[in-house]
């Protein structure tokens, strides 16, 4: 979730004070670096030397450990006393709790969209399935992977966004930042291959209709089976690279 300009700038007195030229280095720091972590740049338990950061980011102390603070705070980061930072580790175990835990709170703000959106819901979320169907118009391969993941997003982010509960939605994005790691190696996997794409294009269409169809039972155990894919694909991923 992409944080509060204020959590990123903090004036000599401790308290929060806008600052623009500061904010602005920080939540640039902060979004590459995120995005640079999620995208393998960075290997797990990593060492952030200042250093180099400071040269590859062009910012300077001050707002690159607010950005570091923050990527603590999302768990993509770890903070070791008097030593500087690390990338946070990989793990099959944390693979598999934050997987199951998006599943099951994915499938509670799906039941309560059903129950709650309406006409305009309907529509948007035809809208995104549509869109996200069509990416296989795109004809450069470098932008494929990103645009059918910002496409992606946005697609499930319509369903979800029928619950009408703030305070879930938030706790949906917080749980997406964590598993947006292991999620970006199947990412690279498979989303490039026209087979997985044609795949994915029919689990969206038949989420699609269940969905418009207010099968509550369906939706649910298609979504959770849809979402829980990745997890044998990473986890073949990880252990070649000797993580378990």
């Amino acid at each position: 979730m992409e944080p509060d300009a204020n959590q990123l700038a903090i004036n000599e007195q401790g308290a929060s004070e806008p600052n623009a030229p500061r904010q602005n280095l920080a939540i640039s720091a902060y979004r590459q670096l995120k995005h640079d972590i999620i995208r393998g740049r960075y290997a797990p338990e990593q060492k952030l030397l200042m250093s180099h950061l400071k040269a590859h980011y062009g910012a300077s102390t001050g707002p690159l450990r607010e950005a570091l603070s923050q990527l603590v705070a999302d768990r993509l980061v770890v903070a070791i006393s008097q030593r500087g930072y690390r990338v946070a580790p990989m793990s099959l175990a944390e693979l598999n709790d934050i997987y199951d835990a998006r599943a099951q709170l994915e499938g509670l703000i799906l039941r309560l969209a059903i129950e709650r959106g309406d006409d305009d819901w309907e529509a948007t979320v035809l809208a995104t399935a549509h869109r996200l169907a069509k990416v296989t118009d795109v004809s450069t391969p470098d932008d494929l992977l990103d645009i059918w993941d910002q496409r992606h997003k946005a697609f499930h982010t319509a369903i979800a966004s029928g619950c009408n509960s703030p305070h879930l939605l938030q706790m949906r994005n917080t749980l997406f930042d964590q598993v947006e790691r292991y999620r970006h190696l199947w990412l690279q996997e498979t989303v490039m291959s026209p087979q997985a794409l044609e795949l994915k294009r029919q689990e969206h269409a038949a989420l699609v209709e269940v969905i418009l169809a207010r099968d509550t039972a369906q939706a649910d155990s298609l979504m959770r089976d849809h979402l829980m894919t990745p997890v044998p694909i990473i986890t073949r991923v990880l252990e070649a690279r000797g993580i378990r």
